[in-house]
């Protein structure tokens, strides 16, 4: 099977509509001007395994387990060990704290990837490894779909995006889109929230 190029990437967003343009709330409070919704390329496996296997290639050393740290990530790290052979597993939240439930365990010197889907903040993915951290594993790394971010995101292990599509932020109180009165979107949330309502 052929190898997927950056452009390749990018065209299968766009292609299937994951690429918005307008004007969101990240889960982060920030506003941008587009909003990357790897989910609507993911929903077809073919393509998933594709891409997956293209990140996989990014991380060539042996990998025993795979963490998906968000929702939106569980497909894609499902994939990625499904080529690594590994375990995969995601974390959830309790009372604002990232865990491992379901029975999920990591064990001693394990190799770790985190695996997400877009990368904006790096936060959870920084959550994510040290909750594999604290259970004494080695991180590889963190591999992603799409490289979102604009600065250190002090990860401190590699962190290899198959394409790089900077943010635009823009904080709430200091935004011009809010300024344009142009409504505001909160991704994967049932409605949509106009500008100064709830």
């Amino acid at each position: 099977m052929s190898k997927l190029g950056k452009l390749d990437v990018v065209g299968l967003l766009q292609e299937h509509g994951a690429v918005l343009n307008g004007h969101f709330q990240l889960p982060s409070g920030f506003h941008s001007q587009t909003y990357i919704q790897t989910s609507l390329l993911l929903q077809y496996p073919h393509l998933a395994q594709k891409v997956a296997r293209e990140m996989a290639l990014k991380f060539p050393q042996e990998i025993n387990v795979v963490i998906s740290p968000s929702l939106g990530s569980v497909v894609i790290g499902q994939e990625v060990a499904r080529v690594k052979k590994a375990r995969a597993i995601f974390t959830e939240k309790i009372n604002g704290v990232m865990v491992l439930k379901r029975d999920f365990k990591i064990s001693e010197g394990e190799r770790v990837l985190v695996v997400d889907d877009v990368l904006n903040t790096g936060r959870l993915c920084a959550e994510a490894v040290n909750l594999a951290r604290g259970y004494r594993a080695k991180v590889i790394g963190v591999a992603a779909i799409v490289d979102r971010s604009t600065g250190d995101l002090a990860l401190n292990v590699p962190v290899r995006g198959l394409i790089s599509y900077p943010l635009q932020l823009f904080p709430p109180d200091n935004c011009p889109l809010c300024g344009q009165k142009m409504p505001l979107t909160v991704p994967g949330s049932t409605h949509h929230r106009a500008h100064g309502q709830e």
